[in-house]
């Protein structure tokens, strides 16, 4: 079975998100089994909200997914895991991705 070839914006997306350091190690962490916000924080030694926004962006490209459960103690707690990914990155990948770029601002630039 082949990988899908991203689009050039899904391609930018992936990998604008992937190039920050906390969003790696968030991955890296989520790699072994899913796990909930607080723990995940600590784990990593950052704040529940600074987290949030990293897990938001890597859920928005993708990579991650979430899901609400209920406590024993009857507290909602947000798991996140890793969805299955591979993006295969040749020159060939981005020769193909580049075509499907949308450029911002293309409609303005023939109108002025």
């Amino acid at each position: 079975m082949s990988t899908p070839v991203p689009t050039g914006d899904e391609l930018l997306k992936v990998m604008a998100t992937l190039a920050n350091p906390h969003r790696l190690r968030v991955l890296a962490a989520l790699a072994g089994e899913p796990d909930y916000v607080s723990r995940l924080a600590r784990e990593l030694g950052i704040s529940r909200p600074l987290l949030q926004v990293h897990l938001r962006k890597l859920e928005a490209a993708g990579l991650v997914t979430s899901r609400s459960e209920l406590s024993e103690d009857g507290k909602t707690m947000k798991f996140y895991e890793v969805k299955p990914f591979a993006i295969e990155l040749t020159p060939q990948a981005i020769q193909a991705a580049v075509s499907t770029l949308t450029v911002p601002g293309a409609d303005a630039e023939g109108s002025e």
